[in-house]
């Protein structure tokens, strides 16, 4: 569980880093997982559902960018969502009831692995709260020469900024075009087998790994049970057999903030995040 000093950081900053989580036999079996689905990469030449390819991928030299839902892949990760270690931390932050709302695993491979450039979560998918956060585990010690997450302390309590460019949504901001100054953020480097907690609404992002170690990041989003998202939702089913904690519910709460529409959405060609921002002119990281 978390201290009142750690929850009230939380509420305060937008972010949290708990320290030695995963043991190291665990850490050490990710590692097994994620480097048996790098090699079955070596067949794949496009970007699929399950592969983000780096542009710079080859059969010889395969390099992964993004694995997508490895939850739903591997038992070791579903489980690890689903681990009480986790939720008990999320419990002061977003309450009891907990559904999982996605995850994958941003892999930023040695020497070159790709930025995400600065964007907040929950511009891409609004609730009727905002009870909602990610979780970020590290498989490898995590740098600002790696590219570790960095964020804008305290950003979760300010607006949701647009991450339209030409009129499309294109799942990043333009701190010059909004007048945002990035000067106070902060790196979220940590230890492998720590992780990191950042709410929907802080603004964040990753610069490219200009290092010679990778950095693999395993993100689970978790959404408090009564949210409901604006986009809706396909399957009621299905979209209560996520619910991690608690019960289903009829109930949803509404709080009063200011959401943005992500229509209409700029051309996809695959790749998640990553497509969805290669026509970004305000490219902060890959030119730093």
């Amino acid at each position: 569980m978390l201290t009142q000093e750690q929850v009230d950081f939380y509420r305060e900053h937008g972010y949290l880093v708990v320290a030695d989580v995963l043991r190291p036999d665990e850490l050490e079996q990710a590692h097994a997982i994620v480097d048996d689905f790098v090699e079955q990469s070596r067949y794949v030449s496009e970007q699929s559902g399950h592969f983000d390819l780096e542009p710079t991928h080859t059969p010889e030299n395969p390099k992964v960018r993004r694995l997508s839902a490895p939850a739903s892949y591997h038992p070791f990760f579903d489980g690890l969502m689903r681990d009480r270690r986790i939720l008990d931390l999320l419990t002061p932050l977003i309450g009891p009831a907990i559904r999982a709302q996605g995850d994958k695993l941003n892999m930023k491979p040695a020497d070159g692995g790709s930025p995400v450039e600065w964007h907040q979560d929950f511009a891409h998918y609004p609730h009727t709260n905002d009870d909602l956060c990610a979780v970020g585990v590290a498989l490898d010690d995590a740098t600002p020469a790696n590219g570790c997450m960095m964020v804008v302390p305290g950003s979760h309590q300010g607006p949701i900024l647009d991450h339209h460019q030409d009129g499309y949504f294109i799942g990043a901001i333009s701190p010059e075009r909004d007048h945002i100054d990035l000067a106070s953020a902060v790196p979220l480097a940590m230890k492998a087998g720590s992780l990191s907690i950042h709410h929907a609404r802080t603004l964040h992002g990753s610069a490219l790994n200009r290092s010679g170690r990778s950095r693999r990041l395993l993100l689970y989003q978790y959404a408090a049970v009564d949210a409901w998202p604006l986009g809706g939702v396909g399957n009621w089913d299905a979209f209560n057999a996520n619910i991690l904690c608690g019960s289903p519910t009829f109930d949803f709460r509404l709080t009063a903030l200011t959401v943005r529409t992500r229509l209409p959405a700029g051309a996809r060609r695959g790749g998640g995040i990553y497509e969805l921002q290669k026509p970004l002119r305000e490219k902060l990281f890959a030119a730093s």
